[in-house]
């Protein structure tokens, strides 16, 4: 009797903690079935209030936003009219990508890809941008990236191409890291060898196995009591990291969260801070430099004893004052890599809505069956470019040369049609003279492996430091100046970000 009086209270916990667990069961507003309920076929229903931030990143809240040059166009190029866009909510690094950081992942691909040396060494920076005929740079050639004094400055000698891979590496790693936090795989760094490595889609197609130590509950089979593998759709994977895109860049620079009041713009920004000048206005920092930059004709660092940013070269990231959204080195330190091909006039051509020109359509490449095909030698899914479909929103899969360089935008376009098949209608036909597309008949050095970099770097002057100035270089070439970071979209419900109000 005293022993059922003494465990009374604690079934009654057991009972109300139960309840808070697992709570009356969610019914669908349209049928009236059972969520999560095997009596019910076990239809899942997964909550996830926001999108966690995902490593490195930081959320930048959307809105309306004036893209384009915002100041004098003394190169008289016309490329970045003004223009009223949206932007949606995203992420973005913090920093650039860093020599250690990057270290990290040429030490993976080293120790992964035991077999193919090649993945490895294409994934190299080209320490030899810093070469100059005229100028004694070697020191940095053997010791900027490699050295321990070089940790935490930006990389630089990253192609495009070499980024794009990077994202890709990322995503693999962080959502592994993912699935060990909630104790589905266990760490196996020592097992994963070439092919047999994780790979998100290679996961998600059920490809990969990995050293398990627990799945999911399968609500659908055995009573409720299966397991299953994760998938998209739990809210556990972290979508991909990317490069961001033009626009997302020239929004996350101009950060307006900080000279905005009751949707009213206050001031336009020229910089990625407020003022129209280049100088710290704070006291205890007045008349420091906001960004690493060349501020006159070999005046790289100011002079001995008072530098103007200090650094003859780049800067270790963090080195000057984040902007509004809480990021570094928008401006100045190293120019970026964003996702755009470009195009002179895409400021008058794209979207009003996350406007982006390089959209390529892919999807898994498939049998003749619909099943997805084996993973490679690397592990990885290979992905096939939509063909010609006839579709109201999009007629083919590579759109980016759209209405400026492929066939149909050609003056020439009615000898052409009848003269060039449609599969090479995405050639840049428009850009060549003669028969054919031929390099030899080339007459602008724009193509669509031209990407556009922004932000100004410690070789350049204040104008280009401006979030609307553009520039480009092609996807396979590297400079001493050009660095990168990654973004990520945000998917559902977005974080309410209070703005600065003006005093």
């Amino acid at each position: 009797m005293k022993l059922s009086r003494c465990l009374l209270p604690l079934l009654c916990t057991s009972v109300l903690l139960s309840s808070c667990i697992f709570g009356k069961k969610e019914k669908s507003d349209k049928t009236g079935w059972n969520y999560n309920d095997p009596k019910y076929g076990g239809v899942e229903l997964r909550k996830v209030k926001n999108q966690n931030t995902a490593p490195g990143l930081v959320f930048i809240p959307g809105g309306l936003f004036t893209m384009g040059q915002n100041g004098d166009d003394v190169g008289y190029e016309w490329n970045s009219s003004p223009r009223r866009v949206t932007v949606d909510s995203y992420f973005i690094d913090e920093t650039e990508v860093t020599n250690q950081q990057y270290r990290d992942y040429l030490f993976w691909l080293n120790k992964v890809f035991v077999s193919y040396p090649n993945v490895y060494r294409n994934a190299l920076p080209d320490t030899l941008v810093w070469r100059s005929p005229l100028a004694y740079n070697e020191p940095y050639v053997e010791t900027y990236f490699r050295h321990p004094s070089f940790n935490n400055y930006p990389v630089i000698g990253v192609t495009w191409i070499q980024a794009y891979v990077y994202c890709d590496w990322r995503t693999d790693r962080v959502n592994e890291l993912q699935l060990i936090g909630v104790d589905v795989l266990n760490p196996s760094m020592e097992q994963q060898q070439d092919a047999d490595n994780f790979n998100t889609d290679a996961y998600l197609a059920g490809q990969y196995e990995g050293d398990v130590r627990k799945n999911l509950r399968d609500y659908s089979t055995d009573g409720g009591k299966g397991e299953r593998r994760v998938n998209f759709e739990d809210g556990i994977l972290f979508p991909k990291y990317r490069l961001p895109t033009e626009v997302e860049f020239e929004y996350a620079a101009t950060a307006l969260a900080g000279s905005t009041f009751d949707e009213r713009v206050l001031e336009r920004r020229m910089y990625p801070w407020t003022g129209s000048n280049v100088r710290n206005p704070a006291k205890k920092q007045r008349g420091r430099m906001m960004a690493n930059f060349q501020r006159g004709r070999g005046d790289l660092m100011g002079v001995a004893g008072y530098s103007n940013d200090g650094y003859s070269t780049t800067s270790p990231v963090r080195s000057f004052p984040p902007n509004d959204f809480g990021l570094y080195d928008m401006a100045g330190n190293v120019n970026e890599w964003v996702a755009d091909v470009y195009r002179p006039m895409s400021s008058l051509e794209v979207d009003e809505f996350r406007p982006f020109r390089g959209n390529v359509f892919t999807e898994l490449a498939k049998d003749g069956e619909g099943n997805i095909l084996e993973k490679d030698s690397l592990g990885r899914l290979r992905r096939d470019t939509i063909g010609i479909v006839e579709r109201y929103n999009y007629q083919v899969g590579d759109n980016r040369n759209f209405g400026d360089g492929d066939i149909y935008s050609s003056v020439f376009y009615k000898d052409a049609v009848n003269k060039v098949p449609d599969t090479v209608a995405n050639s840049n036909y428009m850009y060549f003279q003669g028969e054919g597309p031929s390099h030899k008949n080339m007459t602008t050095l724009i193509s669509d492996k031209s990407r556009v970099y922004k932000g100004g770097s410690f070789l350049d002057r204040p104008y280009w430091l401006r979030p609307g100035t553009r520039r480009y270089l092609e996807e396979d070439r590297a400079q001493v100046d050009l660095g990168f970071r990654c973004a990520m979209n945000a998917l559902g419900g977005e974080a309410k970000v209070k703005t600065k109000k003006k005093k």
